[in-house]
């Protein structure tokens, strides 16, 4: 995509974002019940009508494209050009009040992420990542998109949402990786990427991600100075299995993935 285009593109993914923070914000803390969807992960009506007006947003700009999101049926399935949704990543954390959930937003050309956007409503706090620039990061708390230099796993922070998101096939490998690192953290979802992009974390490992999960977070930390494969080090892809590792410092890839497979 050009220039031009990407920039277009931007200004679509932030007004829908936009749209989608003035739907969510009502909602926080305010007992909002939710539903348990057939993989027994909740959702809620916040959820669902924060995808709706993203939709709208995208569709009226880009009737072509294609949209997939987490709540509603694919749009244009066909199209080379296609929108990837979660309006509320990280759904347990919204309906406890916590804010380190966010809206993804990506934007896809023949399978490959191009535009990934993470976007925290409560905080304020926006990542926009697009092929072939570096990440922008906007915040009231400080920070500055870029990883940090970490050159060895031994001095590396450590994160994931839960270590329940782990088939029992993938425990030994994901307590060999939290062995070899100084220290681990838990909780994030999107969130923690958002720091890894900032340089507060080092390694992120995770499974049973849909592409919605992850779709926004690689232009977002590729443009940060980091990394994101698979745990055999491919790039992940539609055809990807929902294992993830992210890394903020390159060097750090070959000794994770020597961890994952020893």
């Amino acid at each position: 995509m050009k220039l031009a285009d990407i920039e277009a593109v931007i200004r679509a993914a932030e007004a829908a974002a936009d749209a989608a923070g003035a739907v969510i914000r009502p909602f926080f803390r305010s007992g909002l019940s939710a539903d348990d969807k057939a993989d027994q992960s909740p959702v809620t009506i916040a959820d669902r009508t924060a995808e709706q007006v993203i939709r709208a947003v995208i569709s009226e700009r880009y009737p072509a494209h294609g949209i997939l999101g987490e709540e509603f049926p694919i749009r244009n399935p066909d199209a080379s050009l296609r929108w990837v949704l979660d309006p509320i990543d990280g759904t347990r954390a919204f309906i406890t009040g916590r804010p380190v959930f966010g809206t993804l937003i990506a934007l896809l050309a023949d399978g490959v992420p191009v535009l990934g956007l993470i976007d925290q409503p409560i905080t304020g706090e926006r990542w926009v990542g697009a092929c072939g620039q570096p990440t922008r990061f906007r915040g009231p708390f400080g920070g500055m998109a870029g990883t940090r230099r970490c050159a060895s796993l031994a001095a590396a922070e450590l994160s994931v949402t839960s270590p329940e998101m782990f088939e029992p096939g993938d425990k030994a490998q994901w307590a060999r990786l939290k062995a070899a690192t100084r220290r681990t953290s838990y909780g994030g979802d999107c969130y923690a990427y958002g720091l890894l992009a900032l340089g507060q974390i080092d390694v992120i490992l995770e499974s049973t991600m849909k592409i919605w999960d992850w779709a926004a977070l690689v232009p977002v930390i590729e443009g940060a100075g980091g990394r994101v494969t698979d745990w055999q080090g491919n790039r992940l892809g539609p055809q990807s299995d929902g294992h993830v590792l992210a890394v903020g410092d390159p060097a750090l890839l070959d000794q994770a993935l020597a961890v994952l497979a020893a």
